[in-house]
């Protein structure tokens, strides 16, 4: 082996992934070190065999890879073998994808190139899309029942009930409702934070005034105590004033839900910005567990659909900000948002 093809070996077998390659008679170059174990064979007694010899994956059906995706044949505008699951000598998924190269689409393939990923980030991925399925179905199931049954007594007996019990089941079937928009939105966010297609419209806002009416909104619904303290003097925030609300909305209601005693929520100057702080006096989060607080899916092993604080982190962040949990001075755990000032 040269130095150039030492060299050449050396980078493929840094990779994570493993990769074979083959020349134009489809006679195997080199393998790296992944590859040669997860397809059991020789890295260095594969070179020269030929490329379904060595590539020992097969479909369910029992088919191997090249007699299926025939690299060497096809249009000469062909380029690639698109990503699939195969199965390895062991039993294994792994994720394969091909790259077909020619000097030019008059000419035959000079050589193909095979990369093989573990399957188990697509089963993690179909496990997050699991747990999604689940938490929507469950959330929805809860205020969609509690819709459909007021209505269906509405319809039933509307007649023998009075007017403070219709209005009664009317505000419920309200209440349900706008929970079930609040969820549906959270969803769309978080679709939309993950892809990185999140659409802000900000504008100088007052932080007090936003933060005054969500306390006053929650504070209406909750016979816990809520306090706010708002500092004087404090600068505008730009932001998106829809999506600040639901921000300061979620912690609020995240401390209502699952802290104790009274909920405070205090709007004060973070050096040139301003923070928001929420706390309450329930157990508080452990440091060992606040980086999984704004991850998908965390409830603490409370109620709800665990999306309320990874918005929070994904909303704040998206407007510059910074989120960090500690703990408050009643034992409690303490949330702060601090965001930038406005910039005239």
């Amino acid at each position: 082996m040269s130095g150039i093809e030492a060299s050449a070996q050396q980078v493929v077998d840094s990779l994570s992934d493993g990769v074979v390659l083959a020349d134009a008679a489809g006679a195997v170059t080199a393998v790296n070190l992944v590859a040669a174990r997860w397809l059991g064979v020789d890295a260095a007694g594969a070179v020269g065999r030929p490329l379904a010899e060595v590539l020992g994956l097969q479909d369910h059906d029992g088919k191997d890879w090249c007699s299926v995706n025939c690299p060497y044949d096809g249009l000469p505008t062909r380029t690639a073998v698109p990503e699939q699951a195969w199965i390895l000598p062991d039993g294994t998924e792994v994720l394969v994808v091909a790259r077909i190269h020619r000097p030019a689409l008059s000419e035959p393939v000079s050589h193909v190139a095979v990369s093989l990923r573990s399957g188990r980030g697509r089963a993690r991925l179909d496990r997050e899309r699991s747990d999604l399925v689940a938490t929507v179905a469950h959330e929805l199931r809860s205020p969609l029942t509690g819709v459909k049954g007021f209505v269906q007594a509405l319809l039933n007996r509307w007649d023998q009930l009075s007017d403070d019990q219709k209005k009664l089941m009317l505000t419920t079937v309200s209440a349900d409702s706008d929970r079930l928009s609040r969820l549906i939105a959270e969803l769309l966010d978080v679709a939309r934070i993950d892809t990185g297609r999140l659409q802000l419209y900000p504008r100088p806002s007052d932080a007090a005034v936003l933060v005054r009416r969500v306390v006053e909104s929650v504070a209406a619904g909750t016979s816990r105590p809520v306090e706010l303290t708002v500092a004087e003097g404090l600068p505008e925030i730009t932001v998106d004033p829809d999506k600040f609300t639901q921000v300061i909305t979620n912690l609020v209601e995240n401390a209502v839900r699952h802290g104790e005693g009274t909920v405070r929520v205090a709007v004060t100057h973070d050096g040139a910005g301003v923070r928001v702080r929420v706390e309450d006096e329930g157990e508080g989060i452990s440091p060992e567990l606040r980086r999984r607080v704004f991850t998908k899916f965390w409830t603490g092993g409370g109620r709800g659909s665990g999306l309320g604080l990874y918005l929070v982190n994904g909303l704040v962040r998206a407007h510059g900000g910074t989120v960090a949990i500690g703990d408050a001075a009643g034992g409690g755990a303490r949330i702060d948002v601090e965001l930038p000032a406005t910039v005239d």
